[in-house]
């Protein structure tokens, strides 16, 4: 699995994003563009011109990543717009494109734990990267991400992590950040409730779902183009989310909420086993319930089949506390790398 340290100013973590990953990006856009062509119909071109909408806001907003977004294309060898279509891909689609996943966060009395498995289409498997980011002036960043997506999963120095879940609402606001860009203001913060407000600024230009925490605890965010609905932990610290709304939602028919229809049967798995645990479990117990293979191939631990080419891709256990994180690529009952990550 390829690592990608970047360090210094936003175009010089770009052009190091860009040239150590360009066969990854390169194959990502590939990817993307075979997905676009059979789930919407849309050339690349037109894909790329979708994700240009974004530009301005970039640039009045976000110059830093913009930059660094465009430094990325020069690094690779692709175009600035290709680039963009990667970070935007739930945007363009209007809230359609929805990767599973399981997420929990637990606040223990000794420390606060974010943890998921990431489920997305193997064939993107391969175009999986951790990203290592050094910015002066921000907290070091770790990340999961598909190469050339500059926010995805993972944590910082200071402690603040997050996780995601894919949510299936349809509807695009351009005014709003889009969702990956949402993740990496996150993990450009100091606090957990610094990281909600840069959300919660200018909501989200597509739907997803989002954990949010630092060493005081996490909290979920249920993002659609209506606005954001903040769920917080029960009466034993936890969060528990795969890809259905749990909150309340006036959303009248907009939009599908059991388009995965394992994710109640997954949240019911997971529950039922993190009610089996004492109040405070070890990053060891934490990571067996990751493993779960019940209802296979739909399970916690999800494998791909012939018709559903989806399977757990990478699982991370961030410790908060100690602003450290378990990352083991592949499917976690097997995992084929593991790595520790300590921004």
């Amino acid at each position: 699995m390829l690592i990608v340290n970047c360090k210094g100013t936003p175009r010089e973590i770009g052009l190091e994003h860009g040239t150590k990953a360009a066969r990854q990006i390169k194959d990502s856009i590939k990817y993307y563009q075979n997905q676009f062509q059979q789930t919407s119909h849309l050339k690349w071109p037109a894909v790329c011109n979708i994700a240009l909408k974004f530009d301005d806001q970039l640039q009045e907003r976000y110059p830093w990543l913009k930059e660094e977004m465009e430094a990325i294309a020069d690094g690779a060898g692709v175009d600035y717009p290709d680039i963009l279509a990667l970070n935007f891909r739930q945007e363009i689609i209007f809230g359609l494109y929805c990767d599973g996943c399981t997420s929990l966060a637990w606040k223990t009395t000794e420390t606060s734990f974010l943890a998921q498995n990431w489920d997305w289409m193997v064939e993107q498997k391969d175009n999986i990267i951790i990203l290592n980011i050094d910015a002066p002036g921000k907290p070091r960043i770790s990340m999961g991400t598909e190469a050339g997506i500059i926010g995805k999963i993972g944590l910082n120095s200071s402690g603040v992590g997050v996780c995601a879940n894919g949510i299936r609402v349809r509807g695009v606001d351009y005014n709003g950040t889009p969702v990956h860009i949402c993740r990496r203001l996150i993990l450009e913060s100091w606090t957990r409730d610094e990281a909600i407000a840069k959300v919660e600024k200018y909501g989200t230009a597509a739907s997803g779902h989002m954990v949010v925490g630092d060493a005081t605890g996490c909290i979920s965010l249920e993002c659609t183009t209506k606005g954001i609905v903040k769920l917080f932990p029960d009466g034993r610290g936890r969060i528990l989310h795969t890809n259905h709304l749990l909150g309340q939602h006036d959303l009248g028919k907009s939009y599908e909420n059991l388009w995965l229809k394992d994710s109640p049967v997954r949240l019911n798995r997971l529950t039922e086993l993190a009610n089996q645990l004492g109040r405070n479990p070890s990053e060891a117990q934490l990571a067996e319930l990751f493993k779960d293979k019940q209802d296979s191939p739909y399970a916690i631990d999800r494998t791909v089949t012939k018709e559903d080419r989806a399977e757990t891709l990478f699982n991370i256990i961030m410790d908060l506390t100690k602003a450290t994180a378990i990352f083991k690529f592949g499917r976690p009952s097997e995992p084929e790398e593991v790595f520790i990550l300590t921004p």
